[in-house]
């Protein structure tokens, strides 16, 4: 940075804490985060649509008939980009983010944050079954963390901005503001609290005027509720539930059995062409799932599953119901086949849409059944194509709430609020025990790098192993004499233990002073009694690469000792003691909660 640059910067900083206080500079920034984030989502769709209208035209009117090219050029353009240009993987948005919050104080790096701006469109214009909604939520958290780079604000408020970002694209995409902040809250862990709720009601405001202002009165769904709640229709919307959540464990499971498999790949672009080519048949059969599949959605809204389901090689029979359903059947089987095999290719998304789009088919297929089955009822098919993007959002992403009011802001009305309630919970609660944790969570937790809504959990999560550790131990050799071990450690050490090494440094005991302090003024013994008779083995010990904050209370708890050594590359690094951490423990609560 330039010196004129960071004096005009210090001039900003010293007029803002004079003149602006804490509180309403946070509201400021949500605002200016809130209007970023929307402008960051309409930028995505609207490259994503020029692509998309460049493909249909008669520039390229052999579009239609080769499908299974045009996924394989865009994934084929992301690979040229990402390994040629910014030598960069594509990584998840939403994951980043929370690795971010977790492990870099709400630190985002800004060429992994700011890649899905090109990539993400490439993905979805060129036919990847992969949403949109991702990728601009990771870029706006991104510019959320340059601003508080930039304002050099503390983990608490870069932890809000980020949360701002998130109910600002959401809202801005779906013009629903309150299904954005429940978002916040419910996937980023939020506390919501008046200090956090402003701030998140500031972006999402925000974000959506800076859509209609952009955009009018456009939405992606148009949709009225025209039957209202019925206490008969109950048990299907029972059955609803649990279908969405089988549905949501399939998608789970089938996302990471399909990146496991493609792991078995060394090169990407074997990766890329396998992938590809897959995508391209499923989208030969079910031209659905090109894209992200918003226009699917709003021909079942209206009624309409042959513009739906578009040209495919059964519309000979389309006039049989049956087919439809079946047809309608393989899209939700093959949605989260064909979105994982995108991004196990190299493409660049998200999997909110996809995960509504699968949503929808599965709804309306159950509501397509129960009027056909000739058992005297009949539901409302548009209504089941809503209950059911709630249901598999409730249960893939495990974010029932934001279900919830999304599909209710849809709706303009809460007339399915109870349908909601019931389906979405059921949902949940199915999928919650089967999978403790989301596609968006699940390696994360596993690494032990994941917050949640426990205050104790998230604050050993955000402790940094490497505060807790000392290294101002002496250490001495096992062969060393008791008139050795004195002079050389014990003299010279303020503490009272010394790690016994060899001559790799590999730890190979301990020497308390405790277990000395009965010889170390007998001479006699000074040249008689060595180390090795001296130390003691320690059964318990850290590994600085494998253990975390919390692996490393669970230790002290069992072992219950005061001091545990550290092991690092195979070698004695240093002790953590229990006052240490507990120290480190309240530093850090007070800090996250304050």
């Amino acid at each position: 940075m330039s010196a004129s640059k960071k004096t005009f910067l210090y001039k900003l900083l010293k007029w803002r804490y004079r003149n602006i206080s804490d509180k309403n500079f946070i509201l400021v920034l949500s605002i200016i985060v809130g209007f970023a984030a929307g402008l960051v989502s309409l930028l995505l769709k609207n490259i994503t649509h020029l692509i998309q209208v460049v493909l249909e035209s008669d520039i390229i009117s052999w579009q239609t008939s080769f499908y299974f090219i045009i996924p394989v050029i865009g994934l084929l353009l992301v690979y040229v980009f990402t390994k040629f240009i910014v030598k960069k993987e594509v990584q998840s948005a939403i994951p980043l983010i929370l690795y971010s919050l977790s492990k870099k104080n709400g630190v985002i790096k800004r060429v992994s944050g700011y890649l899905p701006l090109i990539l993400a469109p490439i993905t979805v214009g060129f036919g990847g079954s992969v949403g949109l909604l991702g990728p601009a939520i990771g870029s706006g958290s991104t510019l959320s963390s340059d601003i508080g780079n930039l304002f050099k604000l503390n983990t608490k408020t870069r932890f809000l901005l980020i949360g701002c970002a998130a109910a600002g694209a959401i809202s801005a995409v779906f013009k629903s503001p309150l299904a954005g902040l429940v978002f916040a809250v419910e996937v980023f862990s939020l506390d919501l609290t008046l200090t956090s709720l402003l701030p998140l009601l500031f972006a999402s405001v925000s974000a959506i005027i800076t859509s209609y202002f952009f955009l009018g009165d456009e939405v992606l769904f148009r949709f009225d509720v025209a039957e209202k709640f019925d206490i008969y229709d109950t048990p299907f919307y029972i059955i609803l539930g649990v279908g969405t959540a089988i549905a949501s464990i399939y998608f789970t499971k089938m996302y990471f059995g399909i990146l496991h498999f493609f792991d078995r790949f060394s090169k990407k672009i074997h990766k890329l062409l396998i992938g590809g080519l897959a995508i391209g048949v499923m989208l030969y059969f079910i031209p659905p799932l090109y894209g992200e599949g918003l226009g699917f959605i709003n021909n079942l809204l209206r009624g309409d599953h042959l513009s739906a389901l578009g040209q495919t090689p059964f519309d000979d029979m389309t006039g049989n119901i049956w087919i439809i359903i079946g047809l309608l059947t393989g899209l939700t089987i093959f949605k989260a086949i064909a979105m994982t095999a995108t991004f196990a290719a190299g493409g660049s998304g998200g999997i909110f849409i996809p995960t509504m789009v699968m949503g929808s088919a599965l709804g309306n297929v159950v509501s397509k059944v129960i009027n056909n089955l000739g058992i005297g009822f009949q539901v409302s098919e548009a209504n089941f194509t809503l209950l059911g993007m709630a249901g598999l959002i409730a249960g893939v992403l495990h974010a029932p709430l934001t279900s919830i009011f999304l599909i209710a802001e849809i709706t303009t009305s809460y007339e399915l609020f109870v349908p909601l309630m019931i389906t979405t919970s059921i949902s949940f609660i199915i999928s919650k025990n089967s999978i403790e944790h989301n596609i968006y969570t699940r390696e994360l937790a596993e690494q032990g790098h994941l917050l949640t809504h426990d205050k104790d959990q998230t604050v050993l999560t955000l402790m940094n192993l490497e505060d807790c550790i000392e290294t101002n131990f002496v250490p001495t050799k096992s062969n060393h004499t008791l008139k050795q071990l004195l002079s050389d450690a014990v003299a010279k050490s303020n503490r009272n233990l010394f790690p016994v090494t060899d001559e790799l440094d590999h730890l190979i005991g301990i020497v308390s002073l405790d277990d000395i302090r009965d010889i170390m003024f007998d001479i006699t013994l000074y040249h008689k009694v060595t180390v090795e008779n001296l130390m003691t083995e320690t059964s318990t010990v850290i590994i600085y690469e494998k253990d975390n904050v919390k692996m490393v209370m669970q230790k002290f708890q069992d072992s219950g000792v005061w001091n545990l050594p550290v092991i690092k590359d195979g070698k004695y690094f240093g002790f953590i003691s229990k006052s240490k951490l507990l120290t480190s423990y309240r530093r850090k609560l007070i800090t996250f909660t304050q």
